[in-house]
């Protein structure tokens, strides 16, 4: 069941329902303390006790908090509310990459910048060795002043450091005989 207008979610203030999906329901809230809005994620309770979609709204709280970068959607804070977690997001105003895609190919000049900029998201959450996993133009979002913006790093994986530069790679390799 949707949560209504006008409801707290501990100090941010429920302003009306922004979609829903099979992670959970997103909501425009107020944040009175510094008086701007943001985008909160709440995963239902019913999913709560769902281990696996705990586990992934989790690791998309985890991963995503880790980034700071401007193609990359920004975390503000995580609670939970009985018994519900939920995450606070920078509230995004434009349009995912596939509902700009609906109207039409890209100029082949935006197509590039577009594509730069998700390179650069991208090349950040590498460095912080983060795999996004899951990049589609669902997950691309373009904001009215066209910033590209990486979202739901739900089915990130987290890698670890490897203390051997030799251990990363398994393939063997030959001299080339020319």
């Amino acid at each position: 069941m949707p949560i209504s207008a006008n409801t707290r979610l501990g100090r941010y203030e429920i302003r009306s329902q922004l979609g829903a999906g099979g992670m959970g329901e997103v909501y425009l809230a107020r944040d009175p303390k510094i008086n701007r809005d943001v985008a909160i994620k709440v995963l239902p309770p019913a999913f709560s006790s769902d281990s696996e979609r705990l586990r992934r709204f989790e690791q998309e709280v985890q991963a995503t908090g880790k980034l700071n970068h401007p193609n990359i959607l920004a975390v503000y804070d995580v609670e939970t509310h009985d018994g519900a977690p939920y995450v606070v997001y920078e509230l995004l105003e434009g349009e995912t990459l596939r509902e700009r895609l609906s109207g039409g190919a890209l100029s082949a000049r935006k197509a590039v910048d577009y594509a730069l900029q998700i390179a650069h998201g991208l090349a950040a959450a590498h460095e912080k060795r983060i795999i996004h996993r899951d990049l589609k133009p669902e997950n691309i979002f373009i904001t009215h002043d066209g910033r590209i913006k990486i979202l739901d790093f739900g089915l990130a994986k987290l890698t670890e450091q490897v203390q051997n530069a030799e251990a990363q790679t398994d393939v063997l390799t030959r001299r080339s005989r020319a």
